[in-house]
């Protein structure tokens, strides 16, 4: 197979995860490229149903190595659930998981910080799951991230982390009346996190194009989905990464003349979670029936997924700024009973009708 991108060409939850598990038969590496545990892919394997927010689902399938990319942001306790999850369920991670020591983390003042954000927000809220995704994305473009190589040092660690928090309690006290972090607690929380984390820790941009160059086949495996991208989405309704194909590159240290193919995976309606325009956006009652018939719950929050007709007009933009070849369409069984099915072409505005997707 080639090394090829799946994204979402929607605002994620178009039923990634099944196309990605079918692939994976035919690949030797998934890697995760952008993106937290906001996001989720529900596969069920040997009769079993995993859900999935960090470790790529071609865990389930023996034999293949999976990596998460530089590109996604880690809460090491996640991962650490996630994992014993799937020992419980007799998949080990041993030996196949590898994670990028240029992978930014997730600290306890990112989430604390991303749910003060959002309830100061009042009417403008974006609809973030808020576990810390969006202030760690924050802090790396600052330059004020932790990543996971600066564990492998508990001194830079602790210098780093002490200079970070200071700036971060004066946000916290100063701002939203909170109380401040305390180091200490902070620091013997993550050193525990060190012991385990740094066995899986590699330089996962050389192991890959090692494999590449091996002529190895990589699946790169995309979170949320296009409409949700912070450059080609619905801003400022959108996650903190480049959701697109582009955060492959970005998100492993893979370049572009190596990838074959880009697939989208689109569902036969719409649906997104959390807050922003939907143009499409079924009534109640049709909401409510396509809603349930569909299963249309969020995999990581359970937060019930808004619903709509499909949209062509997001369609050929996500087909456009991906350079998607193929496309996969999912959940065509949901709209069976229905007489008729709608589809968008344009939006209207004042007198006049957009066909191609706007910037507001």
């Amino acid at each position: 197979m080639a090394n090829t991108v799946l994204i979402g060409a929607q605002w994620g939850d178009e039923g990634k995860g099944k196309i990605i598990d079918i692939l994976t038969e035919k690949s030797d590496y998934i890697v995760r490229y952008q993106g937290g545990n906001n996001a989720g892919h529900t596969v069920k394997y040997a009769d079993k149903s995993f859900v999935l927010h960090l470790i790529p689902s071609g865990i389930l399938r023996p034999g293949k190595k999976c990596v998460i990319g530089n590109g996604v942001v880690l809460d090491p306790e996640a991962l650490f659930e996630e994992i014993e999850m799937l020992r419980k369920k007799g998949v080990s991670v041993k030996n196949r998981l590898v994670i990028s020591d240029q992978t930014h983390l997730i600290l306890p003042y990112h989430r604390l910080l991303d749910k003060l954000k959002e309830e100061s927000k009042n009417s403008h809220k974006i609809g973030t799951t808020q576990r810390g995704i969006g202030p760690c994305y924050e802090d790396k473009m600052a330059r004020l991230g932790i990543r996971v190589a600066d564990l492998s040092d508990p001194k830079v660690f602790v210098a780093r982390l002490k200079h970070v928090l200071a700036i971060k309690n004066r946000i916290l006290t100063k701002i939203y009346n909170h109380k401040p972090l305390s180091l200490n607690e902070i620091v013997k929380k993550y050193l525990k996190y060190r012991e385990k984390l740094l066995p899986f820790a590699a330089n996962t941009s050389l192991i890959l194009n090692r494999a590449i160059k091996q002529k190895k086949a990589v699946l790169f495996e995309g979170a949320q989905g296009t409409l949700l991208d912070v450059d080609h989405g619905t801003y400022p309704y959108v996650t903190s990464s480049n959701a697109s194909a582009g955060g492959a590159l970005t998100g492993t240290g893979v370049g572009p003349t190596q990838i074959d193919e880009v697939l989208g995976v689109i569902k036969a309606y719409t649906t997104r979670v959390g807050e922003g325009p939907f143009p499409t956006e079924f009534p109640d009652d049709l909401m409510k029936k396509i809603r349930d018939k569909g299963a249309e719950y969020g995999a990581t929050t359970g937060r019930p997924r808004r619903c709509g007709w499909f949209d062509a007009v997001i369609g050929n933009h996500a087909v456009m700024v991906n350079g998607i070849s193929k496309l996969a369409v999912m959940k065509l069984d949901v709209l069976d009973e229905l007489k008729e099915i709608k589809i968008c072409t344009g939006y209207r505005y004042g007198k006049s009708v957009l066909r191609d997707f706007p910037a507001n």
